[in-house]
């Protein structure tokens, strides 16, 4: 991937590397990848975007019938298991139409901001607390799958299409920030009460962008708790943190 993804070079360089990675599989399978052969993978990936967004669409209802943590579940698995597989499992799932199993009084609607972030023990714990994550913005989150690829006649130029036009991490965007537009988008689609804006130690991309993504939620009313973590979450610093946040929530919203 390019650097500046915004770069007037950025889709030639990408197209690029696009090709010479399907004439290194080709030369090293000895078989060709059809025009064909890219449009059904174009078909099965697509899908599984469409599908994972129908799985957030349920998020946006009052009682959402799915947590967050459910949901990143399914984003995680459709990243290591067969994309054929995956899309029959959430057609599945919306075929059931859950039901809220949890309680059905409106519970402190969140929302995630970071960057890679996987743990679940994580979510489990700010939904222990009563809150609902309903939405995020990080690399294991709506980023993986928001966009979807269209139809180009050249193929390889139309999937480097769909990757420079993808939600982009501040490592993506840190001249332009197209993104901050996006994620006000999300936080209001999906009523968002208050925002942890999630920081992996050491990743200097999103240390840079919390500041000004932080100005912006308070601009527009939005409460957010900033939380550090590193490999591993420090359960009981954050869950003290985490019940303080809620209950200001609570309080601004009586």
């Amino acid at each position: 991937m390019p650097a500046h993804v915004h770069s007037p070079s950025a889709h030639s360089c990408l197209v690029g590397e696009l090709t010479r990675l399907k004439n290194s599989l080709e030369e090293w399978t000895g078989k060709t990848i059809s025009e064909q052969a890219l449009d059904y993978a174009i078909e099965v990936y697509n899908t599984n975007r469409r599908l994972l967004k129908k799985i957030y669409e349920l998020r946006r209802s009052n009682t959402p019938p799915l947590s967050g943590t459910e949901a990143m579940e399914m984003v995680l698995a459709g990243m290591f298991m067969d994309k054929e597989e995956h899309n029959r499992m959430l057609e599945e799932v919306l075929a059931d139409q859950p039901q809220p199993t949890r309680l059905e009084e409106p519970t402190t609607r969140l929302m995630l901001i970071g960057s890679e972030n996987d743990d679940l023990e994580f979510l489990r714990l700010i939904e222990s607390l009563g809150a609902d994550v309903v939405i995020d913005d990080h690399c294991t989150g709506t980023r993986y799958f928001w966009n979807e690829v269209i139809w180009q006649e050249d193929r390889l130029s139309a999937i480097a299409t769909r990757y420079l036009n993808k939600p982009p991490c501040p490592l993506k965007d840190l001249v332009e920030r197209h993104r901050f537009s996006h994620i006000l988008k999300l936080a209001r689609d999906y009523n968002v009460q208050g925002v942890f804006l999630v920081q992996q130690k050491f990743c200097d991309p999103h240390e840079f962008d919390m500041a000004p993504i932080e100005s912006l939620l308070k601009e527009n009313h939005i409460p957010t708790l900033f939380l550090e973590l590193d490999m591993t979450i420090p359960a009981g610093q954050f869950r003290t943190r985490i019940e303080a946040f809620l209950e200001l929530l609570q309080l601004e919203l009586a």
